[in-house]
């Protein structure tokens, strides 16, 4: 089930009220590329995508249309029909058929697995094709959140910082994503491996709680709280119970 993330990406952009060519500007991209992306006539590399989400602050359910269960939404003629995803008793079942996938630049393919709506962890199945690199630019990437991989087969070359590092089958490996890297297949066969990018929306995620909890503290029928620490106390106290 192949994807077009450039309508998405673009009706983000707008829906914060920024420029394409702000936009291309602060993301290091040019503005011409940005435009080619978001009218689907070019596909986005590894890096570019993940500067254009990390700037909108998107996920990857939100650029793939995945509702809260990992489904895609069904369109409006076939609302009746049974979702592409199944969740129950605690269970999301999402069918190989059914895996959205993302055809990037260089033939970097990302098949999104299926994972909770909790948003903290996207799990991916990765394919780079011989000669395919996160880059196309040879830049290395920074994001958010730690990566955790296994090469399932095929060779891939992760360059981290000043260091590279020659992967095969059977080798995992686990960073910070916010070290500069990149990932580069320098041989004539395909790589292809799992991936899990662990918490790249964990800020957003808890600036949202903090902005609920804090909502709830103010709207508090009691006297409103004195000072920070008050404050701070009773998000605790709510934190707790949430926990709870």
């Amino acid at each position: 089930m192949e994807e077009n993330i450039g309508q998405a990406l673009r009706e983000a952009r707008k829906a914060q009220g920024i420029s394409l060519r702000a936009l291309a500007a602060e993301t290091g991209i040019s503005a011409s590329l940005l435009s080619q992306v978001e009218n689907g006539k070019s596909q986005p590399s590894v890096s570019t995508l993940y500067a254009l989400v990390s700037r909108l602050r998107v996920s990857l359910d939100d650029l793939l249309g995945l509702d809260a269960h990992g489904a895609s939404q069904p369109a409006p003629q076939d609302r009746d029909a049974e979702p592409t995803g199944a969740s129950r008793a605690g269970l999301i079942l999402q069918r190989a058929a059914d895996n959205p996938v993302l055809n990037m630049d260089s033939g970097v393919r990302w098949e999104r697995l299926a994972s909770f709506d909790d948003g903290l962890v996207e799990a991916l199945l990765v394919t780079y094709p011989g000669g395919a690199s996160s880059s196309v630019e040879g830049t290395l990437m920074r994001h958010s959140g730690f990566e955790f991989a296994y090469l399932l087969e095929g060779s891939l070359t992760l360059a981290l910082e000043f260091d590279r590092y020659e992967l095969g089958a059977g080798d995992s490996f686990c960073f910070d994503s916010t070290r500069p890297h990149m990932y580069v297949n320098q041989g004539r066969k395909e790589a292809r491996g799992l991936w899990y990018v662990v918490g790249r929306n964990a800020a957003e995620h808890t600036r949202e709680r903090l902005a609920d909890l804090l909502g709830r503290v103010v709207g508090d029928s009691e006297a409103n709280p004195a000072n920070v620490v008050e404050v701070l106390r009773r998000l605790g106290a709510e934190g707790l119970a949430a926990d709870s």
